[in-house]
């Protein structure tokens, strides 16, 4: 591995002034933008220390370094909560199947450097105005000497970028390939399908001892960095592939070391139907009745939550992160977002594996999940450009590691900054009367990101990355791809095309909700 920082990130200590039109601090939970017109704040020690005039603030510290300019918009951070890999299953060749026969298509993908796949995607993400990311990880594999090293490497990249950043694996200790027993669907395949699939769980860790040393583990290396850019939590992989000893024993785990859980729930259908068959109630009552609710939870997706689990999570204070692209890509369904918020469930927003541009463009998720829960008629309320502003700052943070540490501009929190070019926000004409949120949130766009500043340090100047070489990143990432595929490879690759009929043969006879039981309508059939 070539690729260096082209510098070491900027003294947190020297201060720095952020001046625009307008500092967008945040929006509140009655839908109200706290806006300072024409003004500007001032860092210091990686911390939002003051407000004011530019003016007297650059009176009072002629040696600061200034961002922004009078034209320009400051806002916060944004948050991207559920976010897993660099290249994207579309650029590995996996086409995009529903999710029970797209995920065993990664068998498939060739081996890339952790290190080179997330600064690719961390670019994308800074560059789109993202400063903190849950970054849940697909979690060890191979012998355990080396379990240590992708983690490693890929928290090595988000600290080179300058990135604040969230780690967790998807813990599973059970079903590895489908939603059932996993030794009744391997007896069923063709010995020359089985025994590589066989290899590939021996390899694996799915002891709850195991599991629990690998955080533990992880916890101890980056866990509780001093300067507030790493933390660890807990990502319960999903009901499915999770056993009940295990989901307790993370439940412990989280209140032990004081860490949040992000568990993939109710994604498609024939996940809710597995937790039927398994559980005999729903996935959410389950994870109920093991305490597992609570505000320190987040349900990533939730797109099959009945209107009693949408209850119960508001009940608990659980909080959701909302994927919208995935939902569309994958045909998983369109979460009831909506519904979330009128029950007052916290909704985050995440891009998942890629954005509906297959990129991780956070700006056009967005616009993505404020469109999607836009229902036919006249007296449908959809949400709000300023409630999907909130979903991607202040409750993303919510569902991270650093709480109250980011999400908005305040004083004392951490000055996660984004300088949006306002002359290019408005061009040709933007109308006096136009919320300043509906704008961003309708027409910002990454080529309009012109400086992002993370703990008070600048990882994006001028829509240049500052602590690394973007170009050397995609071309060492090009060039390690340009290799043949290895044998390896090529047997993976293989394995998972032929796996692809015996999947879609179990799933066959599962049930599929009546169009006429989702929450609302979109066409009619007669």
């Amino acid at each position: 591995m070539t690729t260096v920082p082209s510098r070491e990130l900027a003294d947190r200590a020297s201060p720095v002034i952020v001046r625009g039109r307008h500092i967008l601090c945040g929006v509140d939970s009655d839908d109200r933008a706290e806006l300072h017109a024409g003004g500007a704040l001032l860092v210091s020690g990686g911390r939002i220390a003051e407000f004011g005039s530019f003016e007297q603030l650059s009176l009072a510290h002629p040696g600061a370094q200034v961002f922004g300019s009078a034209g320009d918009i400051i806002m916060p951070g944004l948050v991207n909560a559920h976010h897993h890999t660099g290249l994207t299953p579309l650029q590995h060749g996996t086409p995009f199947l529903p999710l029970e026969l797209w995920l065993p298509r990664f068998i498939g993908w060739r081996t890339v450097d952790p290190y080179l796949d997330t600064l690719y995607s961390a670019i994308e993400m800074v560059e789109s105005g993202v400063t903190t990311v849950q970054h849940i990880h697909g979690g060890p594999t191979g012998p355990r000497e080396g379990w240590l090293a992708a983690p490693e490497a890929i928290m090595r990249a988000y600290r080179d970028i300058g990135m604040r950043a969230s780690y967790s694996f998807m813990w599973r200790d059970r079903n590895r390939f489908v939603y059932g027993a996993q030794e009744a669907f391997l007896a069923s395949l063709p010995s020359e399908l089985r025994e590589p699939l066989e290899g590939m769980i021996s390899g694996s860790p799915s002891s709850i001892g195991e599991l629990t040393a690998h955080f533990e583990a992880l916890h101890d290396s980056f866990g509780a960095a001093k300067d507030g850019l790493n933390c660890v939590q807990l990502a319960p992989a999903n009901l499915q592939w999770c056993t009940v000893e295990s989901l307790v024993a993370q439940r412990k785990l989280a209140e032990r070391y004081g860490v949040g859980l992000h568990m993939h729930l109710l994604e498609t259908p024939y996940q809710r139907h597995f937790a039927q068959k398994d559980t005999g109630g729903t996935a959410v009552r389950h994870l109920s009745d093991l305490g597992l609710l609570g505000p320190n939870m987040t349900i990533g997706h939730g797109i099959w939550c009945t209107e009693s689990d949408i209850d119960l999570l508001a009940s608990t204070g659980t909080c959701v992160c909302h994927n919208a692209s995935s939902g569309l890509r994958l045909r998983s369904g369109v979460a009831p977002v909506k519904e979330f918020h009128q029950a007052g469930i916290r909704v985050a927003l995440g891009i998942d594996q890629a954005g509906i541009n297959d990129d991780r463009d956070m700006l056009q998720e967005m616009r993505v999940a404020w469109n999607l829960q836009r229902s036919p008629g006249h007296d449908f309320e959809p949400l709000s450009e300023r409630q999907i502003f909130r979903m991607a700052t202040e409750n993303g943070a919510a569902t991270t590691g650093f709480g109250q540490l980011i999400g908005r501009l305040e004083l004392g929190r951490a000055a996660d900054i984004v300088v949006v070019d306002g002359a290019l926000l408005t061009r040709p004409y933007l109308d006096g009367d136009t919320d300043i949120v509906s704008a961003l949130v309708q027409r910002a766009k990454c080529g309009m990101i012109r400086d992002v500043l993370i703990d008070g340090r600048p990882v994006l100047r001028s829509g240049r990355m500052t602590s690394i070489d973007k170009e050397a990143v995609l071309a060492e990432l090009e060039t390690s791809l340009q290799r043949p595929p290895t044998e390896a490879e090529t047997a993976r690759r293989l394995l998972a095309k032929a796996l692809h009929p015996y999947l879609r043969a179990f799933y066959q006879d599962w049930p599929m909700p009546e169009p006429e039981a989702g929450f609302r309508s979109f066409n009619a059939r007669r």
